[in-house]
């Protein structure tokens, strides 16, 4: 039984596809709560989505990141 490349393409863009939305969507979560700017931060997770083991690598550095301290300075 051989594998046809065009199955074979298919299957990586079915696999890829969801894969960007879900680092994407990811980034976005954890650049919510954890930066000051989350739109730029779920740019840069979309852009890496296309590099899978540096988009983990960004996503596993943004759960590690402490979130930031609440200060009130207007006392």
């Amino acid at each position: 039984m051989s594998i046809n490349a065009t199955l074979l393409g298919q299957l990586l863009t079915f696999l890829w596809v969801p894969f960007i939305i879900f680092i994407t969507w990811m980034s976005y979560k954890l650049g919510k709560s954890k930066t000051s700017n989350p739109k730029t931060i779920s740019a840069i997770g979309f852009l890496l989505s296309f590099m899978p083991p540096l988009a983990l690598i960004f996503i596993a550095v943004l759960a590690l990141k402490s979130e930031p301290s609440i200060t009130n300075s207007s006392i």
